[in-house]
């Protein structure tokens, strides 16, 4: 009884704390949803069925996405414990041959949790399907771009959660105060640069007070829903009905369709829950989500759809004109406080999917540094810290309209959540061997759904979604020609090895028999007197080395493309690779090697 009290405490205690960090980017969506709906030739479409229509679609978005996807599937999908892209990657590569990544030995299946409790897959034999993908080298590169493309979304997505959340936070002020709105996207971008500057400092002086300033935000904002029902438009009810899905379509059309690239707003930030599920457990995150973030944002988008279907004019700014008068600064000042909680939490978990990526070789050298140096979770990269700062800044000040920045954010978050649609249904039937028909069911439904949605999404790509698919490629590209540069590059060292050390690092990887020894060889130096003064001086500079303590003696490998090389393989090694390994951080420094003690061996390799 005892022992069952204590996991009960423990899991609400993880529910408390993941409020801080992981539900802060879908608790702030209500801030724009409608806004970003209401755009375009929908705006000609101002009607009670139509707004009743809208949150409908709100409704069982969040529902089956959220809740059904998300909350029963993809968070049972761990590896370990932990989630995300990578998490799913390297699930399945521990079931399957998939990887293309230098990162695996023969050695790993040995450690206890490789496979997870109470895997028995790995004694079952291989199916047609799964045999099929291990033998093509074409869909395990597939396999790895489309993992690829989807880290490349969640570093997208760090850089445009704070301009959108801030920005959208503060719009408020432009409705109840005379300031332009220039002004505001000034008092925006100051608010962002002060949040960046702070990340070398660590959160862990402030980070208790994550959790109760988004569950404060969350009751305040389902407080206002509940008026504004009681207030506007009790009937509003009616609109848990899909029928009014079906009546939204039917009078809007084209312009409907195209507004589901504002509806799919209400579930940004859920790719987040997974993501950082290795802070916490499911269970809790479960509990958090079922029992207070998905009724509170039921109720928030209810009651603006209450308020809106009887005040048609206020759509722009339908959530702060929803707010009532007495309670309007305070919820102004909960907003950027909450935006500023979800801002830190996606700026963390773009830290840690970089930390991923390094530690499989997908990305070039950058210096982690732990915030506090106890605590292991909470970790600072400065490189990518200046680098998404000035990327958030550019957008912010580019774009300027909220809704602008909205489009792009949806179009990334929606292809990440369509990567990890395609993923999962690799996960039910290879790690979970559960039968092919649940994996088309899972991929036909979900699939089916996320395809409309990914669709309108790629209509705004002219309205905003093209910086998404700017940054998505440029990151997409660092990670990718980093992949191919050291993988062949170290292919490349390795057989460039005498047969004897070929044969140890076989014997190491592969659990060869034991080498027979066939002969014996003694060392010894010879008697000899120095002939050469380039030699004599070059020993005595080691001596000189030596004296001085350490000498560390560091490869620094040149990496070139033969000039017979195809054109593709010459811009990835000559071009993007090299510039990586120029501009990135060397292994004397990421060691902190003294310059004195230091010793570069130059080699040359052709791929």
């Amino acid at each position: 009884m005892a022992d069952r009290r204590n996991r009960c405490n423990q899991v609400l205690l993880l529910a408390y704390q993941s409020f801080g960090l992981v539900f802060g980017d879908l608790s702030i969506s209500p801030l724009y949803v409608y806004k970003c709906t209401f755009y375009g030739g929908l705006r000609h479409h101002q009607t009670e069925d139509t707004i009743f229509g809208a949150f409908s679609l709100i409704f069982w978005t969040i529902t089956l996405l959220s809740l059904v996807k998300y909350m029963v599937f993809v968070l049972s999908a761990d590896d370990n414990g932990e989630g995300g892209i990578f998490a799913l990657y390297a699930l399945l590569c521990r079931h399957a041959r998939f990887s293309l990544l230098p990162n695996q030995q023969a050695a790993d299946e040995e450690i206890s949790t490789y496979y997870g409790s109470g895997d028995a897959t790995r004694n079952l034999p291989s199916s047609a399907f799964k045999s099929l993908i291990e033998r093509n080298k074409r869909s395990k590169t597939a396999l790895l771009i489309l993992v690829l493309v989807g880290t490349s979304m969640v570093i997208t997505i760090g850089v445009l959660t704070p301009a959108i959340s801030v920005s959208s936070s503060i719009d408020g002020l432009v409705a109840k105060t005379s300031l332009k709105h220039s002004t505001v996207v000034m008092i925006a971008c100051a608010l962002l640069v002060g949040l960046f500057v702070l990340q070398h400092r660590g959160t862990n002086k402030v980070a208790f007070l994550f959790a109760p300033i988004m569950i404060l935000w969350l009751l305040s904002i389902a407080t206002v829903g509940v008026y504004n029902i009681v207030t506007w438009n009790p009937s509003v009810y009616k609109a848990l009905s899909p029928y009014y899905i079906y009546v939204f379509f039917r009078d809007t059309g084209v312009d409907g369709w195209l507004s589901l690239g504002g509806i799919l707003l209400c579930i940004t930030g859920t790719e987040a829950i997974f993501a950082e599920l290795g802070q916490f457990t499911a269970t809790s995150i479960r509990f958090a989500f079922c029992c207070v973030v998905y009724p509170c944002l039921v109720l928030q988008y209810m009651g603006q759809a209450a308020f809106l279907s009887k005040n048609f004019s206020a759509l722009p700014t339908s959530f702060y004109d929803s707010i009532p008068d007495p309670f309007f600064w305070p919820v102004l000042m909960m907003a950027m406080l909450a935006a500023m909680v979800a801002s830190q939490a996606v700026i963390f978990a773009t830290f840690s999917i970089v930390k991923q990526c390094y530690a499989l070789g997908c990305f070039p050298r950058v210096k982690i540094v732990h915030k506090p140096r106890w605590v292991l979770g909470q970790i600072y990269i400065p490189e990518i810290n200046w680098v998404v700062m000035i990327l958030t800044l550019t957008v912010t000040i580019f774009f300027q309209d909220t809704r602008h920045i909205a489009f792009a954010f949806g179009l990334a978050c929606m292809t990440l959540a369509f990567v990890t649609t395609w993923l999962m249904p690799l996960i039910i039937n290879f790690v979970w061997n559960r039968n092919i028909v649940f994996s088309v069911l899972f991929i036909l439904f979900f699939g089916t759904i996320e395809l409309v949605f990914f669709a309108s999404a790629l209509a705004k790509i002219p309205k905003g979604g093209w910086i998404t698919l700017l940054l998505s490629l440029f990151f997409t590209c660092i990670t990718y020609a980093n992949i191919a540069g050291s993988s062949r590059s170290q292919t490349t060292v390795t057989n460039s090895k005498s047969p004897v050390l070929l044969r140890l690092r076989a014997e190491y990887e592969q659990e060869l028999p034991r080498l027979s020894m066939r002969r014996m060889f003694q060392f010894r130096p010879m008697d000899t007197k120095f002939r050469q003064p380039q030699v004599k001086e070059e020993l005595f500079d080691l001596v000189n080395a030596k004296d001085a303590e350490v000498a560390y003696i560091v490869g620094h490998g040149h990496v070139k493309a033969k000039r017979n090389s195809v054109f593709v393989k010459r811009l990835v090694v000559n071009v993007a690779y090299s510039f990586l390994r120029k501009n990135c951080r060397s292994p004397a420094v990421m060691l902190n090697i003294p310059h004195i003690c230091l010793i570069k061996v130059g080699m040359n390799y052709y791929l």
